[in-house]
């Protein structure tokens, strides 16, 4: 599964941040105010569509509403130096020795997989919310048990959504949702 807020800041990056390569400090801070902020963003607007919390942060240290937290930014400032000054003239030098029809070969194959990443997943997240909803018991570990195993064994592709995003509290608010909706 591709996490396309990592490759958007990276491009954010690229295209806004390179003229700063003389100035580490100075492009330590912005990416982690840019990453930080791509961070906080898309956790809000995930969880005002999907009703799901996708990550959650609260157990750390200096966290801003459990979506992003300071050990996360800093990280982020250290990953946009290493890809300003090492990863990104790397992928350039190669870039350059690629024949233009091979490369747009290359760029198609990696954009169908994207996008059907992206079409698999949404699906597997509908499918996730369907089942949870299907089970109606009292007790959140309970349920949050039984839905994880019933879509486990379901396939591969379920089984992956939970591997990529190991803190997905979707279970645990369908779990509160049919608690108060039981009599």
């Amino acid at each position: 599964m591709y996490c396309p807020i990592y490759g958007f800041s990276s491009i954010l990056m690229l295209i806004f941040f390179s003229k700063y390569e003389s100035d580490p400090w100075v492009l330590f801070i912005m990416a982690i105010v840019l990453c930080t902020t791509v961070e906080y963003f898309t956790s809000f607007i995930m969880e005002k569509l999907f009703k799901v919390r996708w990550w959650d942060y609260s157990h750390m240290r200096f966290n801003l509403n459990g979506r992003v937290c300071l050990t996360n930014s800093v990280l982020f400032g250290a990953l946009g130096m290493f890809l300003i000054y090492i990863l990104n003239p790397f992928i350039l030098s190669k870039y350059l020795l690629i024949p233009k029809t091979i490369f747009t070969v290359i760029a198609v194959i990696i954009l169908i997989l994207f996008i059907s990443d992206v079409i698999v997943s949404l699906e597997i997240i509908c499918k996730i919310k369907v089942t949870a909803d299907n089970i109606r018991k009292d007790y959140t570990e309970e349920i949050t048990r039984k839905v994880k195993e019933v879509l486990e064994k379901k396939s591969f592709l379920s089984r992956r959504i939970f591997n990529a995003f190991p803190k997905i509290t979707i279970l645990e608010n369908i779990s509160k949702k049919i608690r108060k909706k039981s009599p």
